[in-house]
């Protein structure tokens, strides 16, 4: 959008339903690689208590209309709309220094976190608009009065401050688990690539698929807004450290106590393991990640590798190792397919990376490029914020303090020696606290001392090896299933995880009271709860007749020594506690031959599944299962069915019923309990009529 204009383009913000510039031409902005002008920013004059009250009363109201399930739809058809418009990303993307592939981790790396958040949500989480957590908690002994624990969104708005590494990919995966929780947002991007977020949100909101007030964009400062957060908003940061603990410290964050998620810098390392010598897989494997991690982005990723950990007497081959493939990195212009590694995303970036350099050159030495000369291939070497790969080598990195404090946000790393893997271990923590730190091992006992050495200061840790290389999505990515952040310098917070992060959006209450009046608040049967005894077998009804508490109970069916002696023969599970009567007697847990746990629950599906085609699509599982009584030859089993949960799934003809299933004995013990999960269909016949 911003490539080929003759003149910059005035950034808006998104606020209180209307774009809106602000009161001045503001800030402009440079393409990263040649300093032509992109764009201008200015956020003066806006209304941030308005736009926070507007999200507040508007777009948390629209969303709580909807399910899980809806709200995770929603982020699907979004990423089907944006994936169809990548290629404009890519175009704008390139002001900011990223090459192509660069700009396919933030693009299309944050429009499949869409993705995998919708695919997610919808299978792990209800179609409901509260989320049970944990087992009911029973407070008394005839379950006349029981807890629950329950999740249910904020009544506030989430405002996430995203960094100015990746304005697409930081911006979506911080509303991804918002907007499933239910929860609205305002995404205030840093300005100097914010003409790139800028010009997504305008493509989502162009959609129409988020309701009203569910998303809002700052373009600029954010002036005052931290002053109108309330108790039931979030905050998100990533960025520097210091930044963050400003924001931290903010009087109304702490006053409100405002819920506050921190994402910043850190130094993070990777370690070769002593086993991992030139000619090793791992050796070539971990060569080839530390110079991916310094060049991809130019560095200026927050999960890049800064510390290179090496067995004392290898920092020479692995220095030598990454200098020749450094000096294959081809920097230039992104927009040139030649280009290996772009520009930093501005000229005071490089100004600050420089002045990194120059500190930690205090305590380590350049072995590799410098930091005052530019070689490129293309682009503006004067006006552009190039700058090439520059490795240190900290000969005494226990002494030289300034290598595990200083972070040069660019492609910058340094080399340093362990002993023993404990002094490996000790090394990595001295940056106290980081995102991610790597081991490259093919050893079982390296690999255990190294990563439960490291895992208190991490908050991921990838092992590499030959086996794992083809698959490996490498040291330096993210995950949308797995937890991104860490303790200490790395700010404390934590993002991604899949559904955990859903929750950092909703409030955990425990709610005590009568098992009924629970049940309508959760949408869950529960024991104790009033059953629902009806007419029909619960197998003949669809969706559109069952209801949550109907519950049916099963004639009683004598188990045989015949039938334990049968189920042995025909499956193989000769067991002894099945087979011998002597040493079955002998065992604690029994008193003379049992039936096998899955005869009972054999015996207990003969008992209550209606056999005749019906609404009862599938039996896809059993969750909780647990034998708690030992079964006889001469016991009689029943069971009580009853259907504990309904998730009618969207845009399909079928939903998810889980039954809980209680078998019991003659004397009315509990043999075994589990929950059963079934398809079901909407509407019986299905499908039947049009044929």
């Amino acid at each position: 959008m911003s490539q080929g204009n003759s003149s910059p383009r005035q950034l808006e913000s998104f606020v209180s339903g209307a774009w809106r510039k602000g009161g001045e031409n503001g800030k402009t902005l440079l393409n990263a690689a040649t300093g032509a002008p992109v764009a201008l920013i200015d956020s003066s004059g806006l209304d941030f208590a308005g736009a926070l009250n507007w999200g507040r009363s508007v777009g948390g109201a629209n969303l709580g209309k909807y399910s899980f399930h809806e709200r995770a739809a929603m982020l699907k058809a979004l990423a089907k709309a944006l994936m169809a418009q990548r290629e404009e990303f890519y175009q704008e993307s390139l002001a900011t220094g990223a090459t192509r592939k660069d700009g396919w981790i933030d693009i299309e790396g944050g429009i499949g976190t869409l993705f995998a958040y919708s695919s997610k949500a919808r299978r792990e989480l209800p179609n409901t608009r509260v989320l049970t957590d944990g087992a009911v908690e029973a407070l008394s002994g005839d379950d006349s009065f029981s807890a629950q624990h329950i999740f249910t969104p904020l009544r506030g708005i989430a405002v996430h401050i995203n960094a100015f590494n990746f304005p697409c990919w930081g911006m979506l995966e911080k509303i991804a688990p918002s907007l499933i929780a239910g929860v609205p947002c305002l995404v205030k991007p840093a300005s100097q690539t914010a003409y790139l977020t800028e010009l997504m949100v305008r493509r989502i909101l162009e959609t129409g698929i988020l309701p009203d007030g569910a998303l809002q964009l700052v373009s600029g400062s954010a002036g005052d807004l931290l002053d109108h957060l309330t108790g039931q908003d979030v905050l998100t940061f990533t960025g520097s450290a210091a930044t963050g603990q400003m924001l931290k410290q903010h009087p109304v964050v702490i006053g409100n106590t405002a819920r506050f998620s921190m994402e910043a810098d850190s130094l993070n390392a990777s370690i070769l393991g002593p086993d991992a010598g030139p000619g090793a897989p791992e050796f070539d494997l971990f060569i080839k990640e530390v110079a991916r991690e310094m060049t991809v982005k130019a560095g200026q990723k927050c999960t890049a590798i800064r510390r290179v950990i090496v067995p004392g007497g290898l920092q020479e081959p692995v220095i030598e190792a990454l200098k020749a493939r450094l000096a294959k990195t081809v920097v230039g212009d992104p927009a040139q397919e030649t280009t290996r590694m772009g520009p930093l995303a501005s000229l005071d970036q490089r100004n600050e990376v420089r002045n990194c350099i120059r500190k930690l050159s205090q305590g380590a030495e350049i072995v590799f490029g410098n930091p005052d000369e530019c070689i490129i291939e293309s682009g503006d070497a004067d006006k552009g914020a190039f700058l090439n790969p520059v490795l240190l080598h900290a000969s005494a990195p226990k002494e030289a303090a300034v290598v595990h404090e200083v972070e040069a946000f660019g492609p910058v790393a340094t080399v340093m020696a362990y002993e023993t893997p404990e002094d490996a271990v000790d090394l990595a923590q001295r940056g106290k606290g980081s995102l991610v730190a790597s081991v490259f091992t093919n050893d079982r006992s390296v690999a255990e001392d190294i990563v439960l050495g490291m895992a208190p200061y991490h908050g991921r840790i990838l092992i590499g090896n030959r086996e794992s290389a083809g698959a490996s999505t490498g040291h330096g990515s993210p995950l949308p299933s797995l937890v991104h952040g860490g303790p200490g310098r790395a700010g404390g917070g934590e993002e991604l995880g899949g559904m955990r992060s859903v929750k950092h959006y909703m409030q955990r209450t425990a709610v005590q009271g009568d098992p009924e009046l629970l049940s309508a608040v959760t949408g869950r049967w529960m024991p104790g709860a009033n059953p629902h005894a009806g007419g029909i077998h619960p197998f003949r009804q669809s969706l559109e007749t069952l209801h949550v508490g109907e519950q049916f109970t099963t004639a009683a069916r004598e188990v045989t020594l015949a039938d334990i002696e049968h189920f042995a023969d025909f499956t193989g599970d000769t067991f002894y506690a099945h087979m011998d009567e002597a040493a079955a007697r002998a065992n604690p847990f029994f008193n003379g031959r049992v039936a096998h746990g899955y005869l009972i629950l054999s015996f207990a599906a003969g008992l209550f599944v209606d056999p005749a085609p019906g609404p009862v699509l599938a039996n896809y599982g059993v969750d909780n299962l647990r034998f708690l009584t030992p079964v006889n030859p001469g016991d009689y089993l029943k069971v009580r069915l009853t259907c504990k949960e309904i998730n009618p799934r969207i845009n399909a003809d079928y939903g998810e019923v889980r039954w809980d299933a209680s078998v019991t004995n003659q004397d009315n013990e509990v043999v075994a309990h589990y929950d059963v999960l079934t398809m079901v269909a909407k509407v019986w016949p299905q499908m039947m009529a049009a044929e």
